[in-house]
């Protein structure tokens, strides 16, 4: 059991809990150094490793002291932990999310071409537990295990609202493309560790990789798709972005591929300032932000 956490340390005690190791900073002798944390944050330890067997994303329990530094003498690797002290997790149940999405998917699609394109990923069960784990973001928004079903949740809520309320012609689909226009963050992102990008993800990015995603869907049933379908969907995903110097290959050119993207910015950028506004006062000032490029008063 995990009984202290980085929150919790103060300068000058001796330290007994368990750590992951973040990152890796270099070799000092037999030392390695090492930021080690868990879903509360991180510290710089010198960790006593002669025979430098440790990686990052190990779990490691430690006995030390806290001073400039955290001087650890001694460790012990774990190999069975439970992850959700060590990563953040998202706060809902995911099944009650997942519940959620169900409920929106079998309200909402209709058509031969969405069910059978939504049951290709949704009924794979190999997907839904990598979606279930998905995250958001590295660093950005929704980071967090789980982050990627609610997110995907909440902009299918969005784009459901929008769709209707402006009499969308093409709503499944806006709604399909929604549900689906991350899923090349499943393979995208590392999160069985501490989070960081695959290689997969650093070279072609979750836009390039949903496409390809989609691609084989619609190659296990050629004669099923229209072109039409087709391309609207995939219109969708390349063009959620919305504009070409946030990553978009292309801008929005459907009604649909336009809902789809303002449902994403609105929960991108609503779940920031929730995570900024974490922990700040009321009716105080929250720090400067990059990613909304600014400050908000709480």
């Amino acid at each position: 059991m995990k009984n202290i956490y980085v929150k919790d340390i103060r300068n000058g005690g001796n330290i007994s809990s368990t750590f992951m190791i973040m990152k890796k900073v270099f070799r000092d002798g037999e030392k390695t150094i090492a930021y080690i944390g868990d879903k509360t944050g991180d510290i710089k330890a010198s960790i006593i490793d002669k025979s430098n067997v440790l990686k990052v994303g190990d779990v490691i329990k430690v006995d030390g002291v806290l001073e400039s530094i955290f001087e650890v003498k001694q460790f012990q690797v774990l190999k069975e932990v439970d992850m959700k002290s060590y990563l953040p997790y998202v706060s809902r149940p995911i099944e009650d999310i997942m519940d959620e999405i169900d409920k929106i998917s079998e309200r909402e699609f209709k058509s031969e071409e969405c069910i059978e394109l939504n049951n290709y990923f949704f009924k794979n069960e190999d997907f839904l537990e990598k979606f279930k784990k998905g995250i958001g973001g590295v660093s950005q928004h929704h980071n967090y295990i789980g982050g990627l079903a609610e997110h995907t949740l909440n902009v299918m809520y969005l784009t459901q609202v929008f769709a209707h309320r402006y009499n969308c012609r093409n709503a499944e689909i806006a709604m399909l493309a929604a549900k689906l226009h991350d899923i090349g963050k499943t393979v995208e992102y590392f999160v069985d560790g501490p989070f960081s990008f695959t290689l997969r993800g650093e070279m072609e990015g979750h836009i390039v990789i949903g496409v390809q995603m989609l691609e084989e869907a619609f190659n296990k049933k050629p004669d099923l798709y229209s072109d039409n379908f087709k391309e609207r969907i995939k219109g969708c995903i390349v063009q959620h972005h919305g504009k070409l110097e946030y990553g978009s290959p292309k801008k929005p050119n459907t009604e649909e591929a336009h809902i789809v993207n303002f449902a994403d910015q609105v929960d991108a950028f609503l779940n920031k300032i929730g995570q900024i506004k974490e922990g700040v006062e009321p009716n105080t000032w929250s720090d400067y932000d990059r990613r909304i490029e600014g400050k908000i008063y709480v």
